[in-house]
């Protein structure tokens, strides 16, 4: 969700994504990113540039994913209170 997220704003190198999702090793990314490909919601393109580069973006498929992704969000940031209240009560109640 996050990498989606990244790329909502457009075609991005690896190492960008990386930095703007902070405390994501280069394996996890890599991995993560394999697999959204795999499953069709990113596409990779290498950059024939000296170096070579390779740059990821989102997909027909996957920006049909931004709506619901969207609304979640959405939802998260108005109910926020109420699950840290939640939270709240439960880890009192331990």
């Amino acid at each position: 969700m996050m990498i989606l997220t990244v790329l909502d704003g457009g075609p991005q190198r690896f190492n960008t994504i990386r930095r703007m999702l902070e405390g994501v090793s280069q394996k996890s990314l890599t991995q993560t990113l394999r697999r959204l490909e795999r499953n069709g919601l990113i596409e990779r393109r290498v950059l024939t540039t000296s170096p070579v580069a390779v740059e990821y973006e989102m997909s027909e498929l996957g920006r049909t994913l931004l709506p619901p992704f969207r609304t979640l969000y959405l939802w998260t940031k108005q109910n926020m209170p109420q699950v840290e209240a939640a939270r709240a009560a439960f880890d009192q109640a331990r």
